[in-house]
Parts: C-alpha cells; structure tokens; sequence
C-alpha cells in the first residue's frame, strides 16, 4: 500500500472514537450561525485533547489515556441513504487530486525507472469518509452515542426550561419506538448541560447567574458556561485569526450542496442499513447542520443512487463551485484566540469531568455483571439466559442474519453486555481488557452460530491485539480473514467486509506483509462497487511495487485494473493516472497490444478531461507503432484519432497546421527531378529515353553518364575541366551527390516523388494533397521575406503547385506520390514538407476480405469520411562525413540539399526523336536511320555535341559524306554505301582512292568519343527542328548492348548559373553472330613484284559464317575486300577459284588470298584499295564505310596516345637504345586494316530483305594472326560454348601477385627473337634442277645466287656464313651432304630498303635432292653493339635435283 500520513496506531485510534451527540436550541443554533458554524463544527478542531488522561479500570488500575479525540455531531434520526453515501464518497474521491508540482517517487526495479506518487490522498480521505460514514448497527456499539450534549444560550428568557425540553427531547428520541436512529450505547445516557454566552452582546451577570443555578441543579460535573464572540464580526480589520475549521469544512461542503430542507424526505426501511453499498470517502458525515430530525445530510434529492457520468459532470462541477463559494466565507469571524482557548478548555473539561468518569462508571457496572456470571455454570447460565430471552435461539437462516431489525439478542443479553464492555474499554485505549472480552463474546457467539456477532468479535479482537501496548501476542490474521469471509459470504454485508480489509491491510502493511495485504485487497474486488475495487486495487498495486523485490508487472496490472474500474466510476482523472503509470512499465517492452489499450483508454479519458494534447499524443502511439491489432480495431482508432484531432484543431483553426503521423513518409526515399516528363513513341519515332523516375538508380550508370560529360566538358574547355564545373543531376536521390544546391530551369517543372507507407491494415485517403515551400525570389527589385506559404494562399505567381485530389494507400502498402511544382520566377526555392487531408475510407472498400463495414460508426462522420488537415516535414540527413580524423571520430553528417533548388533563367529545351531506329542487328551490320532535333522551348541552341563509350556504334557522315537516300521513306533495298557500277576488267583488282582522317574527326588530338553533330547554320531556332541521317553499325560482340548517347548543347546567350545542358539517351541493341574473319600477313618471297618494288607480302583472309538459323538468314555475299593504310594497300586477289562471288552458307568458311605492296604516296592520307567481288563497288573512302573504318581505330589511337604520354618521361634514358629496339620492331610491323564488306540476305515474312555490314581486321605484325573481334570471343564463338569452357577450366585459377618499384626506371622491352630474325629478307636463286654428267667429271658445280633485302630503315651490318653447322662428329660422313666453294664468309653492309645480289657456287659429288638453303645469315645494326645480332632465318626451304645424264 502506499504511504500514509498517519501511523497504523494513529489511523485506528482515529476511526474508533467516542461519540457525543449534540443538541441545541435554535437560539444557541443562532449563535454559532454568527461565524457560519454549527455547534458541533465550532468545536470539531478542538476534539483532540492534547494531554494524558487517567482513568482507572475495574480492577482499580490506573490506566493512562493518549492522544484521546472525541467526535461531537448533531442529532440525526435518520439512517443515510446508500446512494449518497455511494456519491459522497465519489465526490470525496474525485476532489482529492494529486498536487500539481508534487515530486514522486523513484523507484528502481530491474530495467525499470518508475516515476510513482508516494502517498494516496484520495485513498486516505475515502477510508477516513468510509468509516465516519458508517452507519449505526446493533451487533456493535463503536458507532453509538455515548454522551449527549444540551446547549441553550443565555439570551434565551427561561434557559433553564428550555435545558428541560432539550433533556425530554433526548429522552424521547433515545427511549421511543418512533426513532429507531441514531443508536445510544446505555440506557442511562450522560447529559452535559452547556450554557452558550455570547460575549459580545449578552450580559454577563444574567449568564454568570444562570451558571450558579445549573450547578445547583445539575451538578458542577455536569454543565460548562461557554463563552464566545468575544468580537464583533469586521471584515475590514487587519488582525488575521487563524482558520482552523477550514481543512474539516472542506469535507462538509460535499454534504452541503446534497442536504435540502426543503425537499421531503423519503423514508427508507431501515432492515437494509446494514448493507450499504459504499463507494468512496473523505467527510464526517454525522456533523449535521440544524436539528431538522427528519432531514439527513446524506439524502439524494432523487430517491436512486445511481450515478452515470454526466450526473458526476455535474456534480464535480457543482462542488468545485460550492468550494470556490466556501473559501470566501471567513469560518470564526466573530472568535479571539481567547474563544479558541475556551473551546478548547470546555472540550478538556467535559471529557475529564464528564464523559471520562461516565465510562469508567460504565467499565465498573458492566464487569460486576460478568463478574456475578463467571458464578454460574455453563449449561445453567445457558438454560437461562434461553429462559429469560423467550428461548430465542439464533437460526442459521441468512435471511435473517441478514435482517437487523428481528436482533439475534435482546439489548440485555449477557453477550452483548460483554461486547458493550469491550468497544467501552477499546474506545478508552484499553486494548487488554478489550481483547479479554472481544475474545469471551467470540466463542458465545460462535456457540450460538450468530455469525455476524462473532464476526464483528473476532475483528475487533484482532485490532485490539494487535494495538496492546508491548504486543504480548501477534497479530491474528486469521480472525480478521474469518470476520471478512463472514460478513461478505454469510452476511452479504460488504461494507463491514470492507472496513475490515481497510483496517487488516494497514496491519499487514506496517508489518512490511504486502503480498497478504494484497492478496487480502484484491478478494474484496466485485462488481457492486467500481469505486471500491478502483481504490483496493490501487493499493494492491502499491503493495506489489512496495515489497522487498518489487513485482513491477503485477503493479503495472494492478493499476490497470485499477484505473479500468476508476473508468468505470466516473473517476476520470483517477483514471487517467493508473493509466498513466503503468504505462511507464509496458512503454517500449514489446507489449504492443498492451501499449495499444492504455494508449487507446489514456487517449480517451485525456479527450474526456479536455487534455486535448495529451489525448492526440496517446493516439498517435497507437498508429506509429507496428500494430498487431486486427483491422476493425485500428479502423476504430484511427477514427477516434481523427474526432480527436479535428476538436484540437477547431480550438484553434487559425493556428499553425499540426504534424501528423500518418502515412509514414520515408524522408530519405524522396526523389526530386527537373524537367517535363519524357514524350510517348509515336509511330516509328522514337522518343530519347532520357531520364524519368520510373528508372531505377544504378551508380555505374550514374557515373558513367558524369564521366561523358566531363568529357565533352574537357573538349569545349580545350582539355580542362571547370573547377565550378557539377555535372547535371536530373533526379536525386538517397545516393546522388546532394551536397550542392541542383540548378531547376524556369518554367520547368519540378517533380517531387515522396514514398509513404500505411503501417496499419486499413486504408487511408489523403485528399487535396500538395507539396509546402517557401521561396525567395533573386535578381528582383522586390524585397519578399521568403515566408513559409501554404500552397492555398501563396502567390501562384511566383510558384505554380499541383495538388492531387485523392490518393489512397491501401492497408500496409508503401505507395508514391509525385507532386509537381511550376516555377514562374528566378530564385531560391525550398521545400518543406507535404500538406494533406488525411481521413479513412468510407464505402464499399474491401480489406483483404474484411467487411468494410465492420467498426465504422454511422452518423458520427460525414459521408465521405471525417479528415483532418495537417502536415508532414521532409527532413532529409545528409551523408556521414567520413573524410578527416575528426569526423570519423565524432558523427557529423554533411548537408542534403536536394529539396533546395535554385531556379535559374531560362535555357533552350532540346528533344531528340529516332526514326526507324532498330533494336536488332547482325554483328557488323550497317544501318541507316535518321535523327531529328526539336528545340521546344523559347530560346535558340547552339553546340549540339553528342558522346559516347562506343563511338564506333554510330556516325553522323564524315565532311564528305553524300546523303544517299533522302528520307526516311526511301526503299529497303537501298543501300546505306556510296556505289558506283564497275566494269569487268577491275574485277579481284584493286581500285585506289583515299581519305584524310581529319576529314572523319580521327587523329586530331581530340577525344574521339566527342562527335559533333553538323547542325544546319550550327543553331536550332526555337520550335524549330532538324532530321540528320545516323549510320549504325551493330557491335562485334553478339548480346544485349546498352549504348549511351549524352546530347550537350548549350544556349547562345551565355548564363552565370547554367552553362550547357545535356539530354541522355540510352539504346538497347541486340546482336546476334554474323562473320568471324581471322586475317595473317606474310613475306612473299619474290624479292621483286611486277613494277621492280622488292617489298610485298601475301594477306590471307580466313571468313567463316557463324550465323545461327534462328535469326532467319539465308546466306552471307562477300561483295568487297578492301585496304586502308598510310603504307600498304592491297594489290590483288590471288585465288584459284575463278567465281566472282564469295557465297557462304551457315557454318561454311571461304580463304581468300590477297597480294599486298607498299604504298607510293606520302603518309599524310589513308590509302583505300578496294577489290570487288561483285558488280558494285562500294567506295570505302566514304561514309559511313570510312568513318566506322576510323573509329574502330580510334580506340587504338586512344591507346597509344596514353602510353605515349606514360612514357614521357622515359624517352630519356637510353634514347638510343629505344631507336634501335624501335628500328628493330619496326621491320615486323605491317600496320595494313583489312575491311571486308558482306551482304545477307534474310526471309523475314515471306520477304527476301538484304543487310549490308562490315568487319574490320587489323593486321599489325608479320606473321601474327588478327581477329575481327577479340581472341577469347572468337575462340568461343568458334569452338562452341562447352569446348570453350574446357578451355577455361585449364587456365590457371591463381595469378601471382606482382610488386613494381615505380622509382625504378623500367628496362625497355627487348626485341624478340622473332622480330630479329626479320631484319634481312633472303632469297636464293638457282635452277630447280641441274643435268651433269658425274662420268666425265666427277664434281658438279652450279651457280646460286643469295639475294639479300633490307627490311629496316636503317644500315644494317651482314654476315654470311657457308660453313655447315655441325651437330656431331659424324655428321660429315653423312650421304647427300654438298660443299660450298670460294670463300666460306662475307661481310656486307645494306643500307636502307637495299637489295644485294651475291653470286655462290655449291659442289655436288652425287645425284638426289638437296637442300640449298644451309647459308646462315646474321645480322646486326650498324655502330652498335652485338646485343641484338641474331641468326636471319629462311622463308622456306631451298630443294635443287642433281641428275647423272
């Protein structure tokens, strides 16, 4: 339980007191009027004596008395009603509220930190009510009148008759069958005269006279003159007099507004009073206000005691204002602190001279008689105690233990003296002698089965042993739960049951028993008394968090409970508060359900007490948690959310719009993007795929598309790349850089994708949904103060806003809505938040099979639901900062500024459309489509670029580009080439032409990705537009591609803000296999074509077709072969095969065999040789031939660019060695690109269609073979997949890893043996066979000649050597072996490209077949050293017949 102000003792003593009726004359009544007093209110705050008092028991002891109070109360001959006592003690309850301010207890348990008040007042002042409202029964004399006070004034003409009246009045009402109420405790009742002398106006003399005749007639013992008013009444006066009648006033108040004279008085039977039904506390009920008999102040002005909520409204309401009304009224205005002191003297000399002696005197007669009884045997004193009481024998029937008006024993019945005996020596302190007797009456009354007699023994046993001074024996608990058990289930009298468990559980609970207080508080909950259980179960609570090891959960329950009976009640606020602080036990431990019901109740009761912010706080709990509530349920709560918050915001309609909790919004989810939204195909155009929020963000793509527009930024910049430069961002996100303000256009819109989720399971409707921003305008002469502005009323001048009408989220779903902002001015902008209606959906709405109609309340809403208006913040946390040591020690985050644009002035709008633009190609194959350029805003464009990763996809034509077809519409068989008609004479011949790179935008130092597209007049004007044919050639490899195109432009007015724009474009093309072509170069060995040049070389061109027959295509034609190179072209074909065209089937491979020799013309333009197969040559040196011809080597020259530059700085060291490395290699490069044009025909549709396409092959070096695509691609393709993953699984699975010193200064790449080796080209010449006659001569000698060529560009030092290389010794003896004769070594020196012819003579000495081709050359660069001189090996071997003629 919780603590009390008083001790266990104290409170005990206080609630048994002796009783002192008074009665006055309406004179006397006047007097005390006069400080707005009754008699027995004058005197209540001087009840307590404030010394010992002595008395002596029976056995003539002295017994010592402290801290005695005495109650002195008007005459009341009525019994209450039990309604009002059951509203007295509600309003006692409801009255007594927590201090505001107070601070409560800390109470640590486990986890939990509780914040509980320490102390129950209203508890208290309902048990002190409780028991003061009890009314009088006969089987116990505690309640009855002891004593009776006769106050007349001395005003009055005969004081001493009107004594005599009162005295027979007394009489009358004690000794009469007519008054059954209230009870007296001995016949002989003490009578204390008291002659009431109003000093200020009276005559003392005529009191002081009347006095001495009271003595004389009635005694000194038994009359007392009081004097008051010893002032008269002045308001204006400055002396302050203390109030001490305020604090028991108070209580009496609650009386007040009840008692009404004037209403009869409805007379209730008095066999029921001794089952009240009680339900509060916290007056002195028997403090009467007249001597109206008839009239008690507990009687309801209607005869039910029902009580509902709106009767406790009022009632609550009702006595705060008769407490505001009361605490004007000065109580004792006409009283000194001397009248003070008389009271309180009378108040002493009554007890001591009155009734203190009146007891003892009682105590002695009634232990004579039980003395003379103990004389007697059991069985005689029982026969005649039958005898005498007309064989009353007490029946078992509880109907009649029930009825107190058929009494068990008659008022002189040896047992009740015994009990009268007892509650005598327990009002006086006199605990032992108490016990003594209550224990004697226990066991007659249980012989005699009067249950409800023994009851009340054996409860006052138990409290009278545990009060004994000393304690001689412990408490018995068990009497108490005896006496508890009685009265509720034998008696049926909750009320004693309760006083009973009120005092049993003050013992238990100052013995530190608080799981027995509480166990023994929760028995006595039942539904015929909220109020009484709300209280007990309170307590119980305080008892579980009280204990040793506090049981924090049970006390949440408790209080639970508690505070759902105090509901019950019509407690509200006692209500709220148990709620309250359980809440704090089930706040965050996963309880949900639990959360959600005290939310729920606290969320009510608060909206009930008009805490309107407290009950919107509670609500809200309950719909931003994840609930675990069924639908119909959060239905109801979201509803009476809503009624909440829509009164809150009536209170204050103009106030700001309040936040609101529903639907969550995912603040870091919220996308922004610039720009109208992308056009729709139509027909064959296609619109630029751009960017739109439908797309998902990918950071490789995202930092792709900023790497191309660096690139062309680089180009405009001639190289650098601005430091203000910040790529466009269109949408931003959670992972786009937001750390700078994004740039909006005018006129633009703005698009704001916010994501919310429905947490609960049924749907909400937003309506009227729109964005709130504030915005200030720049670059004006208008000062605006950039106020936050609800899009209701701002200026739509400045800013246009789209709201959305209806947006539903249905149950548990994450939806976004897009909300668009139009901006009319240049400025700041900022983006606060949204503003909606939120409301719930009424109508047929189905959730997920759940009747829509379940929990919805008719009447209550508007048909189309009740909607609040509110809003929502985006509040968007930047990035963690992460860059210096202090940030990664500390958590910063950095901005995110995504919601604030800056809006700028405004620039040209470029939209990009693809006419016949396709999404399937062969690999190779060449496509014509074309591209028109719209500028739909009002300001003309300039610098229209486009880049790409994959320049070599597309081409816009070169500066000699001829437009074949004029549109769009031209046929399908008409070739994308430039074409002329050859005569048959040219056919597997060459036919010459050439072409400047710079003429296709290749080898100007640029980037090569940047292509520049060639607008008419290098302006798009605006609404004007523009088609340009687009060359497309599908990639080599075969798959899905995904090509980006970045379109940069800029306005022709320049900007501070905004200096270009970009559009994107991304097209999906799928390839599929066509033609694999493998190409090798070799040395011929005819040091001498036709023309006398010594330097050719063979090409050998290997094409297979690798098509597959799904894609429909019949066959592939190889149309032309063609040449480009600044130093070799091809000459022509060398084939067996006389056919003019090349046919191949699926899976078939043709070789094809050309002659190449070293070009005449100067290294400034590309050399093109074409060699046609067919009727039609396709002129290479054109477009789009020649520009996918030179960016397929733009790559290369990319390539070569960089390491150029990554060498730089090594060029130093050893220049010379370099040149000669570089001299060396270049003798096996070849640097010849190889084109081969096909056609293929495809049935598609029953219609024969013919593509056109063209591979590439770069031959580089002698002897090595060249692929038209990379090596491991085309082995895969040629092998076939599981081949080729064989191939795979032999690779090994570990690479070393490799340390580089970059310090260091690299070796240079040595030349290898290969490329020594092709320094000097060597040829021998000789008759293949030679006729001699070995009769005539024995040796034959034939003439050979060695022709020696000079491949490099420098002098070269040779060595020739005739002498055979010896392997073993025998290997001079072995048959067929011939001799060189003359000299066995030269030295030679061959300057550049030069040709030596060097005559030698070989001697044969049999027939056969040998081999010529045994002289070793070596060479070696003139001027250096032997490093690189290497053996010069033969082309092919030399084979000569010697025949015998």
């Amino acid at each position: 339980m919780a603590q009390c102000v008083q001790s266990v003792q104290e409170f005990i003593q206080d609630s048994f007191v002796p009783l002192v009726a008074a009665l006055c004359s309406e004179e006397a009544e006047r007097l005390t009027r006069k400080n707005s007093l009754s008699f027995a209110e004058l005197v209540k705050p001087f009840c307590r004596l404030t010394s010992e008092v002595h008395m002596r028991d029976p056995n003539n002891q002295l017994h010592i008395i402290k801290n005695l109070k005495i109650a002195v109360n008007n005459i009341i001959t009525h019994p209450p009603q039990s309604g009002a006592i059951r509203k007295l003690l509600n309003d006692v309850v409801s009255v007594s509220q927590p201090a505001e301010g107070l601070v409560a207890n800390v109470i640590t348990a486990g986890d939990y930190d509780l914040n509980i008040s320490a102390t129950t007042p209203w508890f208290e002042s309902y048990r002190e009510c409780f028991l003061q409202s009890m009314p009088a029964s006969d089987h116990e004399f505690l309640n009855h009148y002891v004593a009776c006070m006769l106050v007349v004034s001395s005003s009055e003409t005969e004081p001493v008759e009107q004594f005599l009246k009162l005295s027979q009045e007394q009489h009358r009402i004690q000794h009469s069958s007519e008054y059954l109420y209230p009870k007296w405790f001995i016949p002989n009742t003490l009578k204390y005269y008291v002659l009431l002398h109003d000093v200020s106006t009276g005559e003392e003399q005529r009191a002081d006279s009347i006095y001495e005749e009271m003595k004389q007639r009635y005694g000194t013992q038994g009359c007392y003159l009081l004097k008051i008013n010893s002032r008269v009444s002045n308001r204006g006066t400055d002396e302050q007099i203390p109030d001490p009648w305020s604090q028991y006033l108070q209580k009496n108040t609650i009386q007040n507004q009840d008692c009404s004279e004037d209403c009869p008085y409805t007379a209730v039977s008095n066999k029921n009073t001794d089952h009240l039904i009680s339900d509060g506390l916290d007056s002195e009920i028997k403090d009467g206000l007249s001597n109206n008999f008839k009239t008690h102040p507990l009687q309801l002005d209607h005869p039910s005691g029902s009580l509902d909520s709106t009767d406790y409204m009022k009632a609550t309401a009702s006595l705060q204002d008769s407490k505001k009304s009361n605490s004007g009224t000065p109580h004792g205005a006409c009283l000194t602190l001397t009248d003070h002191d008389r009271i309180r003297q009378f108040i002493q000399e009554f007890t001591f001279r009155g009734l203190l002696p009146h007891i003892e005197k009682t105590i002695r007669q009634l232990n004579d008689q039980l003395i003379s009884r103990k004389g007697l045997s059991r069985s005689l004193f029982s026969a005649t105690k039958k005898w005498f009481s007309g064989s009353k024998v007490p029946e078992k029937s509880i109907n009649e233990l029930k009825n107190t008006s058929g009494l068990l024993y008659p008022p002189e019945a040896p047992e009740l003296q015994i009990r009268k005996m007892a509650d005598l020596c327990f009002l006086v302190q006199h605990y032992e002698l108490a016990y003594s007797c209550y224990h004697t009456a226990k066991k007659d009354f249980l012989n005699d089965q009067a249950m409800l007699y023994a009851a009340g023994a054996l409860e006052m046993a138990a409290v009278s042993a545990f009060l004994q001074p000393g304690a001689p024996r412990p408490y018995p608990a068990h009497y108490m739960e005896t006496a508890i058990q009685t009265y509720r289930d034998i008696c049926k009298n909750m009320v004693l049951a309760e006083r009973c468990v009120l005092l049993s559980a003050e013992i238990l609970k100052s013995q530190s028993k608080y799981s027995e207080a509480a166990a023994l508080l929760i028995r006595l909950t039942s539904e015929d008394s909220d109020l009484r259980s709300a209280l007990l179960l309170e307590q119980a609570a305080h008892c579980f968090i009280n204990m040793k090891s506090p049981m924090v959960r049970k006390f949440a329950f408790h209080m639970i409970l508690a505070g759902h009976r105090f509901s019950k009640a019509g407690q509200k606020k006692h209500a709220l508060r148990c709620y309250c602080q359980a809440m704090q036990v089930y706040k965050g431990k996963g309880w949900s359900l639990a959360e959600d019901h005290i939310n729920f109740t606290i969320g009510r009761q608060s909206f009930t007490l008009h805490q309107l912010d407290n009950a919107v706080s509670a609500f809200r709990h309950i719909l931003i948690n994840d609930s675990k509530q069924p639908p119909a349920q959060q239905g109801a709560f979201l509803r009476e959310y809503l009624y909440v918050y829509k009164n809150v915001t009536q209170l204050s309609p103009d106030g700001p719009l309040p936040q609101l909790p529903l639907p969550y919004i995912n603040s870091s989810a919220t996308r922004v993007f610039f720009g109208h939204d992308r056009r729709p195909a139509e027909g064959e155009k296609q619109a630029a795929t751009h960017v739109s929020l439908d797309q998902e963000y990918d950071l490789e793509s995202s930092q792709q598309w900023k790497e191309l527009e660096e690139q062309v930024i680089s180009v405009i910049n001639k190289g650098i790349i601005p430091s203000n430069f910040q790529p466009t961002l269109f949408c931003l996100n959670r992972y786009s850089d937001n750390s700078k303000f994004p740039l909006a256009v005018v006129e633009e819109p703005i698009t704001v994708e916010v994501s919310f989720r429905n947490p609960l399971k049924v749907p909400l409707l937003l309506t009227d949904l729109c964005l709130l921003w504030k915005f200030q305008p720049k670059d004006f002469n208008a000062k605006h103060d950039g106020e936050t502005k609800e899009p209701g009323t701002c200026d739509d001048d400045m800013i246009g806003t789209e709201a959305i009408a209806e947006f539903l989220i249905n149950s548990e779903e994450t939806k976004v809505a897009r909300l668009k902002l139009f901006p009319h001015q240049t400025g700041e902008l900022h983006i606060l938040g949204v503003v909606y209606n939120l409301g719930t959906v009424q109508g047929p709405v189905t959730l997920d099979g759940i009747d829509p109609s379940i929990g919805l309340q008719t009447g209550k809403f508007v048909s189309n639901g009740l909607s609040v208006r509110g809003r929502q913040d985006l509040e968007i946390q930047g990035p963690r900062l992460n860059n210096t040591k202090e940030e990664k020690t500390s958590i910063k985050y950095g901005p995110d500024r995504r919601l604030d644009p800056i809006i700028t002035e405004e620039m040209p709008l470029l939209e990009v459309f693809f006419i016949n633009f396709p999404t399937g190609l062969l690999c190779g194959e060449i496509r014509k489509a074309y591209v028109e350029f719209v500028n739909v805003s009002k300001c003309p464009l300039t610098a229209l670029k486009v880049v790409s990763k994959h320049p070599e996809f597309f081409t816009f034509g070169g500066n000699t580009a001829v437009l074949t077809p004029l549109s769009p519409s031209a046929s399908e068989n008409c070739s994308a080439y430039k074409t002329v008609v050859t005569d048959s004479t040219s056919v597997r011949t060459a036919l010459l032409s050439s072409a400047s790179s710079v003429d296709f935008g290749v080898g100007t130092g640029g980037q090569p990705e940047v292509i520049h597209v060639p607008l008419p007049d290098a302006v798009l004007l605006p609404g004007a537009s523009v088609q340009l044919p687009m060359w497309l050639r599908g990639p080599d490899e075969e798959g899905v591609h995904e090509i980006n195109f970045l379109f940069y432009y800029e306005s022709v007015k320049r900007h501070s803000k905004m200096c270009h724009r970009v559009l994107r474009h991304t097209a999906v093309i799928c390839t599929s296999r066509s033609l694999h072509i493998r190409a090798t170069v070799c040395r011929s060995n005819a040091l001498e074509d036709g023309e006398g040049r010594g330097d050719n070389m063979l090409v050998f061109v290997d094409v297979e077709n690798i098509n597959t027959s799904e894609t429909g295509v019949k066959e592939f034609h190889i149309v032309q072969v063609s040449s480009n190179s600044k130093h070799w072209k091809l000459q022509k074909s060398v084939s067996i095969s006389e056919d003019k065209d090349t046919k191949l089937a699926s899976r078939e491979r043709a070789k094809l065999c050309f002659k190449a020799v070293r070009c005449k013309n100067s290294e400034e333009n590309y050399t093109f040789a074409d060699i046609v197969f067919g009727n039609e040559q396709i002129i290479s040196s054109a477009s789009p031939c020649a520009d996918f011809f030179f960016q397929s080597l733009s790559s290369e020259f990319k390539r070569m660019h960089v390491q150029s530059h990554t060498h730089a700085s090594q060029r130093a060291v050893k220049q010379s060695f370099d040149e000669t490395v570089r001299l060396i290699q270049r003798c096996s490069e070849v640097d010849l690109n190889i084109v081969v044009l096909w056609k293929a025909y495809v049935v598609e549709d029953n219609k024969q269609l013919i593509l056109e396409g063209q591979h590439h092959v770069a031959l580089n070096t002698v002897g090595k073979e060249a692929f038209s695509f990379p090596q491991k691609q085309g082995f895969k393709k040629i092998l076939g997949n599981s081949d080729w993953e064989d191939l795979e699984q032999e690779l090994p699975e570990m690479i070393l890893l490799k340390f580089f010193r970059p310090e260091n200064t690299p070796v240079p790449t040595r030349p290898t043996p290969e490329q020594l080796s092709n320094l000097i080209k060597t040829s021998l010449h000789y008759p293949e066979s030679f006729n001699h006659s070995f009769h005539q001569k024995s040796l034959c000698l034939v003439p050979v000649t060695l022709l020696l060529s000079n491949c490099s560009q420098a002098v070269v030092d040779v060595m020739i050597d005739l002498r055979h290389k010896t392997t073993s010794p025998e290997a001079l003896e072995v048959h067929g072996s011939f001799t060189w004769l003359g000299q066995t070594q030269y030295k030679l020196q061959l300057k550049s490209q030069e040709v030596y012819s060097l005559q030698l003579k070989a001697c044969f000495v049999h027939t056969g077949v040998y081999n010529l081709g045994t002289p070793r050359v070596f060479a070696k660069l003139a001027d250096q050293v032997t490093l690189f001189e290497t053996s010069q090996q033969n082309s092919m071997p030399a084979l000569i017949i010697i025949n015998n003629i």
